[in-house]
């Protein structure tokens, strides 16, 4: 169970993983912004699948975290501004690139904050995850009429869908929750195959693309059967496309089939802050000109004192669920 420390004033609320599977809520003094940084009073912070390695409890990790380790989805508005900081005010409603987003305030450093249009007002808008499904898209090159087979359909494959089926693609969505699948084929997708049987998938893909195999194929599970599977379903000279986070040890690749058929291999994860932020402004425009619409994928709330709760959903994925937010407001 999560606890609570003793209260002061003007202080802030943020959790502290202290071992595999425990947390508690701290109440430490706010931070103050350095030059070139930001303060947000946030609003909330998704919930991202890349947590649930570190909150298991891996010999790598040490316990425990820094206040609001982990968090990295935050949005809310900005309360104090750092000097030669230019471009924003105290008021603006942003989403940040910070990694101590799982508080009530982080700190953020000037380049890796966007600022949310006012007709995004009072909606909940986890940044990181929308641009990095817009990255991967860009990535992916997809093109009208193309088959596209997507492995994997939580938020970021639900993401994936919309902006696939909007660029035209055929989109055959793969999963092994039937809720996903029905996610997928509200999304879009013209085809939805349960995730049970290895073979029986690729004879159903096949069948589907009239014996070639897809253009692009993306995985977004982040395991080695997932894997495996996608570069089977990818044609010659098709795009395989790495989105799951693969970091919790080595994966083997059918090299052999890799270079038969030619493939291009896209590891689709970015590093760059910069790339992020532009993402970000790119999911902005995409919402805004009705390709990508994440509302109904944002499916679980919880307050900060249950980010245990949301971790642990997220980690056991029961039906009717995709994302996980905490809300702090």
């Amino acid at each position: 169970m999560n606890a609570i420390t003793s209260v002061q004033a003007d202080d802030m609320k943020a959790a502290v993983v202290t071992g595999p599977g425990q947390l508690h809520v701290e109440r430490l003094a706010m931070p103050e912004p350095a030059a070139g940084q930001l303060r947000v009073k946030l609003e909330g912070c998704g919930v991202c699948a890349s947590n649930l390695t570190p909150w298991s409890g891996p010999e790598w990790m040490r316990f425990p975290t820094e206040p609001g380790g982990l968090g990295h989805e935050g949005w809310g508005t900005i309360d104090a501004i750092g000097d030669d900081v230019a471009g924003f005010a105290v008021g603006d409603r942003v989403a940040t690139l910070s990694q101590h987003a799982y508080a009530t305030y982080d700190l953020a450093d000037q380049g890796n904050i966007v600022r949310l249009p006012a007709w995004l007002d009072n909606r909940p808008f986890p940044g990181e995850p929308l641009g990095c499904a817009m990255n991967i898209f860009k990535r992916c090159d997809v093109q009208p009429g193309q088959f596209v087979a997507i492995v994997g359909i939580g938020f970021l494959g639900a993401l994936l869908t919309q902006l696939c089926v909007a660029a035209g693609a055929h989109v055959i969505a793969i999963s092994r929750r039937p809720f996903s699948l029905e996610v997928a084929k509200r999304a879009g997708a013209l085809e939805t195959i349960e995730m049970t049987d290895h073979w029986q998938i690729i004879e159903k893909v096949k069948q589907v693309t009239r014996g070639q195999f897809c253009d692009r194929v993306i995985e977004a599970v982040g395991k080695q059967w997932p894997l495996d599977l996608a570069a089977e379903l990818t044609r010659e000279r098709g795009r395989l496309v790495i989105a799951g986070y693969h970091q919790d040890g080595p994966r083997q690749v059918n090299m052999q089939l890799w270079n038969w058929r030619g493939l291009d291999v896209v590891n689709a994860h970015e590093r760059d802050s910069a790339v992020y932020v532009q993402g970000i402004r790119d999911a902005i425009a995409a919402i805004e000109a009705g390709r990508l619409d994440p509302w109904s994928f944002l499916t679980h709330r919880f307050p900060l004192e249950r980010l245990d709760d949301a971790l642990n959903m997220t980690r056991d994925r029961p039906d009717g669920f995709l994302k996980a937010l905490v809300i702090y407001r």
